[in-house]
């Protein structure tokens, strides 16, 4: 199936497995694109010199294109954005839009620039500012999210940009990809589905806690940062929800200083993070606080596999998912799919 997004990077599948924090590592960005689709690997969580390793780990086990997401308001961003471009990584995406000059950099350096965004306006934005493509996330997306259905916000993106636009929220299936094309994307992304495979790191009674949830198991809560988020509905979102600010914030203090530990940065990179941070989003300190525990909290489910400590970012998608099959088969099951239902739609006169 070539689309616009199977051109431009130079994949087999239109479809893109999100750059999901303790979750798209070197082996599930691999399998992904083995597999012919875009893998994304997360780098948020990783220091500078794990991503390099990382890089080099998915380009010793496959020589298709792949992705790295990389945070362009975090202090060492720029470094990133050098290892990117000294090990070839193919695309760079970008959870928030990035500077104008920075997507100039990039793409000077041959490099695919795909930000993610949740509005039509930061859409058309990044799409001035040189964007090469850009994924569009509706309100059934896993993690921080807005509140408007992918039904809605996805034409309306694809009316206001020349760009290719990549479909996020609520996709699973071939089904759900063909509808996109019908939409007038490029492609899929999905998070949830690719968490939901063999080749994820993922421990395995996490998993499990993912399958046995339905639609309505998968909730959207600001007590984890301040900022709708969603995930399962767990004991632990209820004890969030439910403690006091006062708690809450003593919390994610400590948290926040794990998180320091375990990515190498210094105070005062932390500090000019969360500045940035409030400034981008518009956060109180005390949100911008909650904010660094959300990591941790992410790393107790996603790499400890403790269901009790940890929160777990989900799409809506969860609560239709019912196996764990590989991502090869995974992707060819969503291509099989798409052909069916191509070939099954009505014909016209």
């Amino acid at each position: 199936m070539r689309t616009r997004l199977t051109e431009l990077i130079g994949i087999r599948h239109p479809i893109v497995q999100t750059g999901m924090g303790w979750v798209a590592g070197p082996r599930l960005v691999s399998a992904t694109a083995q597999a012919g689709a875009l893998g994304i690997l997360a780098s948020a969580t990783m220091t500078v010199e794990q991503l390099r390793a990382a890089v080099r780990e998915v380009n010793s086990r496959t020589g298709a294109p792949f992705g790295v997401n990389l945070r362009a308001d975090a202090g060492d961003a720029r470094e990133r954005v050098r290892v990117v471009v000294e090990e070839g990584v193919k695309v760079a995406s970008f959870a928030l839009a990035p500077s104008k000059d920075l997507i100039a950099e990039l793409k000077d350096a041959g490099v695919v620039v795909i930000p993610s965004v949740g509005a039509r306006r930061h859409a058309e934005k990044v799409a001035a500012w040189g964007a090469d493509a850009v994924i569009v996330q509706g309100g059934e997306g896993g993690g921080h999210t807005g509140d408007v259905a992918t039904t809605v916000l996805l034409p309306q993106v694809v009316d206001a940009v020349g760009i290719p636009v990549i479909a996020a929220g609520g996709f699973h299936d071939g089904r759900g990809l063909v509808a996109a094309l019908a939409f007038g994307a490029a492609g899929v992304a999905m998070g949830t589905r690719f968490l939901l495979t063999s080749d994820s790191t993922v421990p395995d009674a996490v998993k499990a806690r993912y399958l046995t949830a339905g639609v309505k198991d998968v909730t959207v809560t600001r007590a984890v940062d301040g900022l709708p988020h969603r995930m399962l509905r767990t004991e632990m979102v209820a004890a969030l929800e439910n403690a006091g600010r006062a708690r809450a914030l003593a919390t994610a203090v400590r948290r926040a200083a794990g998180f320091r530990r375990l990515t190498g940065l210094s105070l005062r990179e932390m500090v000019r993070d969360g500045l940035a941070m409030k400034h981008g989003k518009d956060l109180s300190w005390s949100q911008v606080l909650l904010a660094a525990n959300t990591p941790m909290l992410l790393k107790a489910a996603m790499v400890d596999g403790r269901t009790d400590l940890g929160v777990m970012a989900s799409g809506q998608v969860a609560g239709l998912i019912e196996d764990l099959p590989s991502v090869a088969e995974l992707v060819e099951r969503v291509m099989a799919e798409a052909d069916r239902t191509l070939g099954a739609l009505p014909r016209g006169r």
